[in-house]
C-alpha cells in the first residue's frame, strides 16, 4: 500500500500565497506522475496540475501563471506553490500519485491523499 500525506493548507487573504506538500510512502517502485486536484463544496473534483517523473508539467487554465507544481523524486514528494490566490481557489486540495508498486508488474495504481483545506478570504 501507498500513503499520501498532504500539508500546508490554511486560511489566507486574497492575493496571498500558500505552499502545499504531499509526501508518498509505502510500497513504491516508481511514481510515474503526481498531481493536485481541488474540490469546492458541491462541485466535482477537478485537476489543478500534474507533473511527470521527468518533470513535465501541465496546468488548468484557471491557475496557469499563478500556481507552480514541482517534485522531489528522491523524497517522493510533490509541491504546489500557490500565488496570487483568489476566493474562487477555496477548496479541498487532494494529491494523487500514479504508482508502479513493484518491478515485477508494469501496471500502475492510483493513490489519493486525504485532502487539505485551502480557504481564501476576500
Amino acid at each position: 500500500q501507498v500513503q499520501l500525506v498532504e500539508s500546508g493548507g490554511g486560511l489566507v487573504q486574497t492575493g496571498g500565497s500558500l505552499r502545499l506538500s504531499c509526501a508518498a510512502s509505502g510500497t513504491i517502485f516508481r511514481i510515474k506522475s503526481m498531481a493536485w486536484y481541488y474540490q469546492a463544496p458541491g462541485k466535482q473534483r477537478d485537476l489543478v496540475a500534474t507533473i511527470t517523473s521527468d518533470g513535465d508539467t501541465n496546468y488548468a487554465g484557471s491557475v496557469k501563471g499563478r500556481f507552480t507544481i514541482s517534485r522531489d523524486n528522491a523524497k517522493n514528494t510533490v509541491y504546489l506553490q500557490m500565488n496570487s490566490l483568489k476566493p474562487e481557489d477555496t477548496a479541498v486540495y487532494y494529491c494523487k500519485a500514479i504508482v508502479q508498486t513493484t518491478s515485477l508488474q508494469p501496471y500502475t495504481v492510483n493513490f489519493w491523499g486525504q485532502g487539505t483545506q485551502v480557504t481564501v478570504s476576500s
